[in-house]
């Protein structure tokens, strides 16, 4: 940084914000975390910047632009302080819990989720079609990962407005050349003026570096071969389009560019949900995969319970755990083991004729899949843990298992909400000690019939009548290799 911080932890400004910590810095502002003394409990974030004199006009510039937004997916500005007489000035505005989408990105070491980045591409050219069309239109100019942030939730906000502009018209090119190298429009750099193509291009720039592990955000012959296999291959003229050198070759507006994405998603083949055969005629492997509304849902124990059922009608199941930071698979193979140090690297173990899998990543459970398992059962933990997400949806049968209690009924309700977006047809929801009451307020809520209450089961490992007549009637007609297997079974 050229210019230091006038803030410090514990200091104050306009006898109301007091500093609680620096959260983040770049370029020619830093930012902190800041308590409203007017309101006790509320954060804000604190923007610092530092302009020269001669520039003073476009902090205000920002500000008013920040002032005149109004969407979800933008921070709201609530304060302004004008540049001093060092030029420093401070924006008060929302503070968004989350990380950035280049923290994001980097802790999946490039290998973000491919519904994630579907998601995200969504909402992004949501808001940039709310800044395009707004009067006048405003350009964002500066997209980058570390530009957006994302919540808890996975949802998106755009944060840095440091270079937006509105369009002028009647201007030829920009007065300042400014963006992120790799992401910026050509025109940005002195061909033109920047339009609401500009931000087009930087989407696609964006959409790229997604798609290809962080290796490219330029359209090259290179580019194209790095892109990922599990990408939709609608998705790549698209792609190719929107990072044309001319933004006459590009696509027009944001909406056109959602459009055209929703469309080529829709196009993309999807795999039966019923069991499918491979090129020998076997029955592939069929995986159900549990999430939980939240903590203490029973999770674990009810995925225990359903492989152990599956595995006493002579089916070969795999258990796999892939909540990391969950320590219930390390505690059940120390057991196994007569609570021995685990060996390092030691990862499956048996217990009653299911393969467990403890901590276990999603190119493991590929694997698994190609296997000679005939069920690949998946512990996800809870909802929470976003980065698991695609293996939920991915699943044969998706299982929610939430508390039957009446006051946490709405942990399940705001998931999904939550999860809106996507096809829920094939959901199961799983009630764990729950009255019929219970069953029947969700089922009505949840417009479905696919909310199961299960009985007491004291210990998942071994058979109980009314757990097996539970499991048994909820999975009859879906679990083809449990029913395959009984039919040979009786044959004999």
């Amino acid at each position: 940084m050229e210019y230091p911080s006038k803030l410090f932890v514990g200091h104050m400004i306009g006898g109301r914000y007091k500093m609680i910590r620096k959260i983040g810095e770049g370029g020619m502002s830093h930012v902190y975390l800041a308590e409203d003394l007017k309101l006790p409990g509320k954060l804000w974030a604190i923007k610092e910047s530092v302009s020269d004199p001669k520039l003073y006009s476009s902090i205000r510039d920002e500000a008013q632009l920040l002032i005149s937004l109004s969407h979800a997916r933008l921070p709201r500005i609530v304060d302004f302080f004008p540049p001093d007489n060092d030029g420093y000035t401070y924006l008060v505005m929302d503070y968004i819990q989350g990380i950035t989408l280049e923290k994001y990105f980097s802790g999946y070491r490039g290998r973000i989720p491919m519904d994630s980045i579907l998601q995200l591409a969504d909402q992004l050219l949501e808001v940039l079609d709310y800044l395009h069309t707004h009067e006048p239109a405003v350009i964002f100019r500066d997209l980058k990962p570390s530009n957006i942030m994302l919540t808890e939730q996975l949802e998106l906000r755009l944060i840095d407005f440091g270079i937006a502009r509105n369009y002028k018209q009647e201007q030829t090119q920009d007065t300042v050349k400014l963006g992120t190298v790799g992401f910026a429009a050509p025109e940005q750099y002195g061909s033109g003026q920047s339009d609401a193509r500009s931000d087009l291009y930087g989407f696609g720039a964006l959409l790229l570096y997604l798609s290809t592990g962080g290796t490219s955000s330029e359209w090259t012959e290179r580019a194209e071969r790095n892109i990922r296999s599990d990408l939709p291959r609608q998705l790549i003229p698209i792609i190719r389009k929107l990072l044309q050198f001319a933004p006459e070759n590009r696509y027009a507006s944001a909406a056109e560019v959602r459009r055209e994405l929703a469309a080529a998603i829709r196009q993309e083949p999807k795999p039966d949900p019923k069991r499918m055969r491979d090129i020998a005629g076997r029955i592939s492997t069929q995986v159900i995969a549990l999430l939980g509304a939240g903590g203490g849902t029973g999770t674990t124990h009810t995925a225990i319970a359903i492989s152990h059922y599956l595995a006493r009608s002579r089916s070969k199941v795999a258990l796999v755990e892939m909540n990391v930071k969950s320590p219930s698979f390390r505690r059940i193979q120390q057991i196994v083991d007569g609570n021995k140090a685990l060996a390092p690297g030691s990862r499956k173990f048996e217990v009653q004729g299911v393969d467990y899998w403890r901590q276990t990543a999603r190119a493991d459970v590929i694997t698994l899949l190609s296997g000679s398992y005939d069920y690949v059962v998946i512990d996800l933990g809870t909802f929470r843990e976003r980065e698991r997400l695609e293996e939920f949806l991915r699943a044969d049968i998706p299982v929610i298992v939430a508390s039957g209690a009446e006051w946490r009924q709405q942990d399940i309700l705001d998931m999904v909400h939550g999860l809106s977006r996507y096809p829920q047809q094939k959901w199961m929801y799983f009630l764990p000690l729950a009255g019929p009451d219970a069953v029947q307020r969700l089922r009505k809520q949840l417009n479905t019939s696919q909310v199961f209450s299960l009985p007491l089961h004291i210990d998942p490992f071994e058979k109980s009548e009314d757990m097996d007549r539970a499991l048994q009637r909820i999975f009859q007609g879906i679990l083809s290799g449990a029913q395959r297997r009984r039919r040979f079974r009786f044959g004999l």
